[in-house]
């Protein structure tokens, strides 16, 4: 049984444990016991109950494992008042809980806010000898202060401290991550300095959570600060670190201050992540340094600086922002060479621009490629597509792209919708209809109501009409 159970082969372990009574063999406590862990295991809590009925019921008699398997069971249900009949009964028979039990219902009370008794239980724990250690408080801490509840964990920080133990660097780090993450930069700030008080040296993860923590806040200069701090302490900051940093302060405008840190970052011999490089890029182009991030790129790129389909994406996008245009295209080319995949967004910024250079023909074979590829098409690309081509009267286009989104089962959206609405509300281009699916054709007749009438209705509502017998779209008043 054990073996299979550990297999999770539970039906079959059922099956011997049943087959035992047509035996004569009448299973053991620990024979139900491997059964009702391995459906404690696998979640099946009811099973696991019903397991530990029939064992009472049968006279029985649980041992340790059994109860602090149930009591388990009732933990992850929520159910802690059961947890501790289970917990009374088991003392009751003359089983003294182990510190797996303790461990088990203490952090049950303290996750669901109830510390006053995850406190007593932890004091009763140690009046009967056995001393909880900083591994299983600081997963108490950790779990608190990834729900956002710092001010519990340290509610047990300091309690832990007051039975005479003494917190570790994953402990601090837990509680100043906590703060953090509620945006309580202050007492994080404390934390660390206690935690130097105790002698701890505080690491790479500490400093980048808080330098993290700042930068969220908005708090750059005091980022910069914690950032000084590691290097005069001789902790190497991270890429993500990096990254963290060089995001906000280009998302401040203080492009002189981020390039020397990146530079800093290259000359100190960490390898720039794409990601990180992405973020540096990008916040150049946005604070118009477009020209400083091409040549960077192609330095970089000359280099065999690993690069993702991010980065290109960036460069095209700029390139044919800053009027590049021969430039962009050969590198959308040469996406291939370099060992990568075109996304979707890749596809996008090609056709967007493409289409507003007037360069119809070239987008159209970047379509067409996409498609060739097996790169999914999406509605939100045809749309766009479509409402750059009507605005540019390019309607024979604008049908073929409307047909794919007709052959997806895709939806028109109601910006598209309003577009083509107003595209045939113009005499000169009712002529035109049939250039349309006939799915969508029908939308010339609602340019020809009355205007006050349609005015009233959003372009999304205009098009839930009542279809009568011909397919055509009727007005219901």
């Amino acid at each position: 049984m054990s073996s299979l159970c550990k297999h999770g082969r539970n039906k079959e372990a059922r099956e011997v444990f049943d087959s035992m009574s047509a035996k004569g063999q009448k299973p053991d406590v620990i024979s139900y016991s491997i059964l009702l862990h391995a459906y404690a295991n696998e979640g099946m809590m009811d099973d696991a109950m019903l397991i530990f009925k029939e064992m009472t019921h049968k006279e029985v008699k649980p041992n340790v494992v059994t109860y602090s398997t149930v009591i388990a069971v009732f933990c992850r249900m929520g159910q802690l008042d059961c947890a501790m009949n289970i917990f009374s009964q088991m003392i009751n028979h003359g089983i003294p809980p182990n510190e797996a039990v303790y461990h088990c219902l203490i952090q049950a009370f303290c996750c669901q806010g109830d510390l006053v008794k995850g406190k007593e239980l932890i004091s009763e724990m140690i009046d009967k000898g056995m001393r909880p250690n900083n591994v299983f408080f600081g997963s108490i801490i950790k779990g608190l202060c990834r729900k956002g509840r710092a001010m519990d964990a340290q509610d047990i920080f300091d309690f832990i401290i007051r039975i005479g133990l003494h917190p570790n660097v994953i402990m601090f780090s837990s509680l100043i991550h906590g703060y953090c993450l509620v945006s309580k930069m202050d007492e994080a700030m404390k934390i660390l300095h206690a935690m130097k008080s105790a002698g701890l040296q505080p690491n790479v993860v500490v400093y980048g959570t808080l330098v993290n923590g700042y930068c969220k806040t908005g708090r750059i200069d005091n980022a910069l600060s914690l950032f000084h701090e590691m290097s005069l302490k001789g902790v190497k900051p991270t890429n993500l670190v990096y990254k963290v940093i060089l995001g906000e302060l280009l998302l401040a405008g203080r492009v002189v201050v981020a390039k020397e840190k990146f530079n800093e970052m290259v000359g100190s011999g960490i390898l720039v992540s794409a990601a990180t490089y992405n973020t540096f890029l990008s916040g150049l182009c946005t604070n118009d340094c477009s020209e400083e991030a091409i040549m960077l790129f192609k330095k970089t790129h000359a280099g065999n600086v690993k690069i993702d389909i991010r980065t290109l994406d960036i460069m095209i996008a700029e390139m044919f922002k800053t009027r590049r245009t021969e430039e962009a295209k050969d590198l959308f080319a040469s996406i291939s060479v370099i060992g990568l995949i075109p996304s979707v967004e890749t596809y996008h910024i090609m056709m967007t621009y493409l289409i507003k250079e007037g360069m119809l023909d070239d987008a159209d074979t970047v379509f067409s490629t996409m498609q060739k590829t097996g790169c999914p098409l999406n509605s939100r690309l045809l749309n766009y597509v479509v409402r750059v081509l009507l605005e540019r009267g390019e309607i024979v286009r604008a049908g073929n792209y409307l047909s794919k989104i007709d052959e997806k089962n895709f939806t028109v959206e109601a910006s598209s919708i309003e577009l083509l609405i107003s595209f045939f509300s113009k005499e000169t281009c009712r002529k035109r209809v049939e250039l349309l699916p006939a799915s969508i054709s029908f939308l010339w007749k609602l340019a020809t109501i009355d205007t006050s009438h349609v005015s009233l209705y959003p372009p999304e509502t205009l098009v839930l009409f009542v279809m009568n017998h011909d397919g055509y779209a009727t007005v219901s008043s």
